[in-house]
């Protein structure tokens, strides 16, 4: 009896609470703030990671594919201003980098392996020892 009313009180106050972070458009509105809105192009994950660390309260809305709206509120309007400046920052250096993918590596082993066979052992028996 006294856990059900435990639960009960929680449950109460966990909606009454404002969610933080990542979370749906309805619920962005819901908080009763103005928002804004930018054009996202990518990957929403990536921008996740960042906006974890400037603690900003956003909503993603697809509008095509790989392409985004990001909604957020105008009063962390910095703050997204410099999370998304990190973000940009993030998806540059990824295209810099000259990493090439696992399956074309994979691929490339393959064609040299067909192009040149490994070599074959030869095998050869050694004289024994006349001593023994």
């Amino acid at each position: 009896m006294l856990r059900a009313a435990g639960r009960k009180i929680q449950k109460e106050r966990r909606a009454h609470q404002t969610p933080h972070g990542r979370q749906s458009v309805k619920k962005l509105m819901a908080h009763g703030a103005a928002t804004n809105s930018i054009e996202l192009t990518g990957a929403p994950k990536e921008f996740d990671r960042v906006a974890r660390k400037w603690n900003v309260d956003y909503a993603f809305y697809k509008t095509g594919p790989d392409k985004y709206l990001l909604f957020f509120k105008s009063g962390q309007a910095d703050a997204i201003t410099a999370c998304f400046g990190e973000y940009s920052r993030r998806v540059l250096n990824k295209a810099k980098t000259d990493r090439v993918p696992i399956r074309e590596q994979l691929r490339r082993a393959a064609a040299e392996i067909l192009h040149n066979p490994a070599h074959k052992k030869e095998r050869i028996k050694e004289a024994a020892h006349e001593d023994r």
